[in-house]
């Protein structure tokens, strides 16, 4: 019996298979010298590096990598058989442009070849020439032909004595480019061009207009055969790199495909192309194709070749580099063909909040797209990879391959769908859309009539448990003065800003009212289904007579989700409108901290995001509030808010009865102390969110007596909801304590789950020190207009279910916009008659929960409960005692998964404990170790998760007192221009004392190959300088500092 060991260093099994392959090729090969390759270096880094590996491998080839200093850590050294430093000392980049050391390294460990992947030596002459006179081979085209094709002017020559279709010179079209920013674009071309080649040199051509990047793949052996393997479609780009490129290019017209094949293989031939390279061609839109370069060597899109065609193109690399024949190797032309289609798209570590720039940093949970048509070429992409800023952002290419294009899109769409990385930010662009024949204009006309048809055949889509028709009666607008409407608060707000706002709301004689008509109200009563016609059709009755509002709440919360799910209408749209037709009344929203609009916490650069576009479209007040009053949640808000130049309003959602000795979760003490920290935190107004209208006219003069003894400088608004009637009582009490604002809704609108009458406050106060100012009639006009409009939603009113308002919400702590929505989807899940038993296990389950503060979302979550127990007739103590059999609700599950925040008291145990927190799955989390303090602050906390290691970087906030950072900029502070990216400063272009003019460069960064110029955002004079070049920074980090 023979034994074979399968040694890397021996002759084990393939090196056997390897030896009888090459006798027998040797045999029949043409003469020419014939050199077996035994060892293999590839003088490059990540995954193409690790790609030329696998290959060799699969060949029975010895494999070297080199790595520079910032690599040490990286996967590539670790595939190889060996690895070895280079560019000791050197900067990241450079180190892999050291021709000495990468030739010193291969001839000292004894290397026949050198594969120089694609980026860095791949195509400089110099670099083929100094293997060949190393004795080393270089896989790849000869150093005089890298040579002829890297001048891409003598390139242009070649083509032309090829015959290819040129581009004519237009010297006119030039000069127009020549005149605009030539000097800075052409300094960061050259640049970057030398500094991630080594050679700067730049070439300029002709315009052309919405073109088709179309390349053809060549391989050429030693012996003069050259064959193409087909094109690829790289159209698709971003900064000039290519994003998503697709095999065999999709609706391109059969004799063009023959002619750009025919051009290219042409043009190697008279060169006497050897090895693999591809020749690139832009295409205009009447079908005419123009020649740009060759790119002698493999490219990063070589993968879809692979696909369609079943050539290992790293393979033929190798054997035409020993010496083998195209048809050897059984690559002849009329035997290639094509199979399916394949597309690739390069997922990578870029931040899409900041343009698109490259984003470092640690990759916390990695988890791929996989399956069959899918295949993964990577080197950083796992879970503990560290994403460094000095090389490209590529994290991973991801390829998918079908018989057709529509079956390889449909691999790629579900494989990106299953990436989940953590760490980092990713972007990654797919091609589906291209895929789509129709233009935007066709596909909008199709929906305005597929939409209706659709409704018109099958109903709404929206499922409603009444009868009630809407009306045909149209509300009609009550008359409205020619001319500009009255000067209003928003006037104060626009001259003081927000400061000043509040101190005149905090100034003002008399009682201020907030109308929610245009929000709360309708969500109350009418499921949020109002449509923005009708509310622009009012919208010029309310600026001319109710400009003496302090705001008008007419965004935010559930009408930003309704109007996209349900209304099919742009909430932006909405309130640019509205903000054209009433210049003059604040407008108010709804933001739920962390959620901004939604049910769950977005990230905080979202939130902030957010916040600035809608105060730049006509937003002027957020309330902002958190379901469980979680301070770091409202925090966030608030800063957000603040940033976006709003007004704060900080609003504690109100829950129990402050009046109730016996009740002392939520005591007087409690709301008192909250208050005490929003005010700490910058709010401009202190809001009291009473969802449930449980406050009673007692509790109203002990807290907001409380309040304004605390706080009596600060404005204080108070909302509630009218659900048991007394409302009005309740808001006359919070007026005589000291409240500056209440809110009310206009009266067809108002009682029941809505807000209290305005008609009611308005004659209540009038005459007294609380004297609105409003005119009564004026109100009567209004509410006629809405009592009309409300027969247009017969099928979404509340009326259709619920008769009148209900005093049980003392007991069962209902929130007022969800008491109408939970009647509703009781009738709609045929619990119509058990709307009772809701109610009451309403209260059983928020006890289940820990007696939570009940506002969206966590109002939600005890609804959800809630019907859960009477769909499944389980009373509170058998929901407590299957808790750990039973399927929760998934909001019920992410609540005591810690997903909506941690509420007042903590979670409720045991019964938190019990709940599995997804079916089927339990997470076992052991500590493992704490580790050293980093520069940052910050200490890595190792734990073991499901068996595999995790871990997390935690703020040492003691040991933060103690250490220096760099500034960060304050986006708050006019002047201060923070880094856009984390990078090295490679030059700094002004001085302390310099004028500069808005857009002005003021220096340059650079990061993963790439190069920002950070420019003046305003006019004036360089305050002072916070970084020095070569200085590294993170995103944020404060570079300079100017005054006007």
């Amino acid at each position: 019996m023979f034994r074979y060991t399968l040694s890397r260093s021996g002759f084990g099994v393939l090196a056997l298979r390897r030896a009888y392959v090459l006798t027998r090729f040797a045999h029949s090969a043409p003469k020419n010298e014939y050199r077996p390759i035994k060892k293999v270096m590839v003088a490059n880094r990540g995954e193409i590096a690790i790609r030329v590996f696998r290959a060799c491998t699969e060949l029975g080839i010895r494999t070297v990598a080199v790595y520079s200093e910032q690599d040490t850590g990286q996967m590539h050294r670790q595939k190889a058989d060996e690895a070895y430093l280079i560019g000791k000392g050197l900067p990241p980049v450079a180190a892999y442009l050291h021709i000495p050391d990468i030739i010193k390294v291969a001839k000292d460990n004894g290397v026949d070849a050198i594969h120089p992947g694609y980026g860095f030596l791949s195509e400089r002459a110099e670099f083929a020439q100094a293997c060949s006179d190393a004795g080393v081979m270089f896989v790849g085209p000869s150093p005089e032909t890298v040579r002829k094709m890297g001048d891409k002017v003598e390139a242009r020559s070649l083509a032309i004595n090829a015959g290819m279709i040129r581009p004519p010179q237009n010297d006119a079209q030039l000069h127009v480019v020549l005149r605009l920013e030539l000097e800075e674009n052409y300094q960061r071309a050259y640049s970057e061009a030398l500094t991630a080649f080594g050679n700067g040199a730049l070439f300029v051509e002709k315009f052309i207009e919405k073109p088709r990047h179309i390349e053809v793949q060549i391989l050429g052996d030693k012996y003069g055969n050259v064959i193409h393997l087909y094109e690829r479609d790289c159209s698709i780009q971003r900064r000039h790199q290519k994003v998503v490129e697709i095999a065999p290019a999709f609706q391109l017209d059969p004799h063009l495909r023959d002619r750009l094949h025919a051009d290219a293989v042409n043009l190697a031939r008279q060169v006497g192309y050897e090895n693999a390279g591809t020749v690139e061609f832009l295409v205009d839109k009447h079908g005419k194709h123009y020649f740009i370069e060759v790119n002698s060597r493999l490219q990063v899109e070589h993968t879809v070749t692979e696909e369609i065609t079943d050539v290992d193109l790293v393979h033929a690399q190798l054997h035409v580099c020993e010496g083998r024949s195209l048809p050897e190797l059984g690559l002849k032309q009329d035997k290639i063909r094509v199979n399916g289609c394949a597309i690739q798209c390069r997922v990578t570590t870029e931040d899409p909040s900041r343009g698109f720039q490259p984003d470092t940093g640690r990759i916390e949970v990695f988890r791929s797209g996989e399956g069959m048509g899918i295949r993964l070429d990577s080197a950083s992409a796992f879970q503990g990879a560290v994403i460094s800023p000095h090389y490209d952002s590529l994290l991973v290419k991801v390829i998918a391959s079908g018989k057709d294009l529509n079956t390889a899109a449909s691999k790629m769409s579900r494989a990106l769908a299953e990436f989940r990385v953590r760490g980092v930010k990713i972007t990654w662009m797919s091609n589906e859309d291209t895929c789509d024949t129709q233009a935007p204009s066709d596909l909008y006309s199709l929906f305005l009539c597929s939409y209706p048809g659709h409704v018109m055949v099958n109903g709404p889509t929206t499922p409603i448990p009444v009868k009630a028709k809407p009306s045909s009666t149209d509300p009609v607008v009550p008359p409205v003065t020619m001319g500009d409407p009255p000067v209003g608060f928003r006037d104060v707000l626009l001259r003081d800003g927000p400061e000043g706002f509040a101190k005149a709301v905090r100034a003002h004689k008399g009682l201020l009212l907030m109308d929610t008509t245009f929000r709360d109200a309708h969500q109350s009563l009418l499921a949020t289904r109002v449509r923005t016609h009708d509310l622009k059709k009012i919208s010029p009755f309310v600026s001319h007579n109710f400009s003496n509002l302090f705001s008008l709440e007419n965004w935010g919360g559930a009408t930003f989700d309704v109007a996209m799910r349900f209304l099919s209408e742009c909430p932006w749209k909405r309130l640019q409108e509205l903000r054209a037709l009433i210049p003059n009344v604040p407008f108010q929203m709804l933001l739920r901290g962390a959620n901004a609009v939604g049910y769950t916490n977005y990230p905080d650069n979202a939130v902030f995001k957010f916040c600035e576009v809608a105060k730049e479209n006509g937003m002027d007040i957020f309330r902002v509030f958190d379901s469980l009053n979680y301070l770091p949640n409202m925090v966030l808000g608030m800063e957000a808010a603040g940033a976006a130049g709003g007004v704060v309003e900080a609003a504690i959602s109100y829950t129990g009865d402050v009046s109730d000795p016996m009740r002392q979760k939520y005591s007087l003490e409690y709301y008192v102390k909250l208050a005490d920290e929003l005010v700490k935190a910058g709010t401009h107004i202190l809001s009291i969110k009473d969802m449930a209208g449980l406050l009673k006219p007692e509790a109203s003069k002990l807290l907001i007596s409380a309040l304004r003894d605390r706080f009596p400088d600060v404005p204080i608004h108070v909302h509630t909801h009218d659900t048991a009637g007394a409302g009005v009582a309740a808001m006359l009490a919070c007026a005589e304590a000291g409240a500056d604002v209440v809110d009310v809704a206009v009266d067809s609108m108002a009682g029941m789950t809505s807000q209290p009458s305005m008609g009611a406050m308005v004659a209540c106060t009038k005459g007294t020190k609380l004297d609105t100012g409003i005119a009564l009639e004026k109100v009567f006009d209004y509410s006629e207009y809405w009592e009309v409009a409300r027969g247009l939603y017969a099928p979404f009113d509340c009326t259709a279910t619920m008769k009148s308002g209900n005093a049980d919400v003392y007991e069962n702590e209902i929130p007022g916009g969800q008491y109408t929505n939970l009647h509703f989807q009781a009738h709609s899940m045929g619990l119509g008659n058990k709307f009772k038993e809701v109610k009451k296990a309403y209260a059983e389950a928020n006890k289940l929960l820990g007696d939570l503060i009940k506002v969206t979302p966590s109002s939600k979550i005890v609804g959800d409960l809630a019907q859960f127990m009477v769909q499944n007739n389980l009373t509170r103590a058998e929901v407590e005692e299957r808790a750990d059999e039973l399927s929760f609700p998934l909001s019920v599950v992410e609540f005591l998964q810690g997903y909506v925040g941690i509420p007042h008291g903590g979670f409720p145990e045991p019964f938190r404990s019990k709940v599995e927190l997804e079916r089927g799955k339990i997470l076992h989390i052991k500590a493992l170790a704490l580790g050293d303090l980093n520069k940052a602050g910050q200490r890595e906390v190792f734990f073991e998760l499901n068996g595999q290691l995790r871990s997390v970087l935690v703020k040492d906030t003691v040991a933060m007192k103690e250490m220096k950072f760099h500034p960060k900029a304050q986006k708050s502070i006019r002047g201060q221009v923070g880094a856009p990216m984390p990078g090295k400063v490679l030059e700094v272009k002004v001085k302390v004392g310099s004028k500069v003019e808005k857009g002005q460069p003021l220096c340059v960064l650079s990061a993963m190959k790439m190069e920002t110029v950070v420019n003046s955002p305003m006019a004036g004079t360089i305050k002072a300088i916070h970084v020095t070049p070569d200085a590294s920074l993170e995103g944020d980090d404060l570079i300079l500092e100017i005054e006007e």
